[in-house]
């Protein structure tokens, strides 16, 4: 029999995120191994855990997962949580990797000077009101539905949640102009697992903060051009 699901990275946010996102999402517990010192992460390459010799890495169904969009993938697929057929899989998939773009601009901002940080605060607002939330208020209207793919809850709500939260906190009135995902907002929230997850004392990860971003370099050992 499997082992209890298992995470492997930092603590802190990161690729990893997402991953605790979705399992919470589908109300699955985990354990979490943090590291901290460039020792565990050397002892988990030699025991040939980390197939491209990267983080984040999962433990599940006898599975040592790495990559993760498969992780993702599989954890969707598994929970039911990627649309009924192949078409609202393609959907999901497009949402998904739509919002991957807008996160891709947020992920190394805790690694920036101070003065780049401001830079790159602008980028990440700029983009999402003029090129991502633009899009997903017009398949919101367009669509009709509570939910981002035919009317249920899939990976591509719990992802588009997971964004708009983030850059939220770069601009806290960024959702102003676009009611669809105001009330998106609201609905996907208020579900259980989700509301759960966004409560004090969940495994959600905090904003990262320069401990978060000095254990991840001491621990590969990388001082610029970081991509945890």
């Amino acid at each position: 029999m499997a082992g209890k699901l298992k995470l492997y990275y930092f603590d802190g946010r990161g690729k990893m995120e997402s991953i605790r996102w979705l399992l919470a999402a589908a109300g699955v517990e985990f354990e979490e191994e943090f590291l901290e010192t460039r020792e565990q992460y050397e002892k988990l390459l030699q025991g040939g855990s980390l197939l491209f010799q990267q983080l984040p890495m999962v433990e599940m169904d006898g599975m040592k997962m790495v990559q993760p969009r498969a992780i993702l993938s599989y954890i969707a697929a598994k929970y039911n949580l990627y649309g009924k057929d192949l078409k609202e899989r393609a959907l999901i998939d497009m949402y998904v990797g739509g919002t991957d773009d807008l996160m891709g601009f947020i992920l190394m901002f805790p690694f920036l000077s101070d003065e780049d940080k401001e830079k790159q605060r602008a980028v990440i607002v700029q983009k999402a009101t003029s090129r991502y939330f633009p899009a997903y208020e017009k398949v919101l209207k367009d669509h009709g539905q509570d939910f981002l793919v035919g009317n249920n809850f899939s990976w591509a709500d719990v992802h588009l949640l997971e964004a708009i939260l983030m850059v939220e906190e770069k601009k806290s009135d960024v959702l102003s102009g676009f009611p669809q995902l105001q009330a998106f907002k609201a609905r996907i929230s208020s579900i259980p697992t989700i509301k759960k997850f966004l409560e004090p004392g969940s495994q959600r990860k905090p904003v990262p903060d320069d401990k978060y971003v000095e254990t991840v370099k001491r621990v590969l050992r990388v001082y610029y051009d970081i991509k945890a």
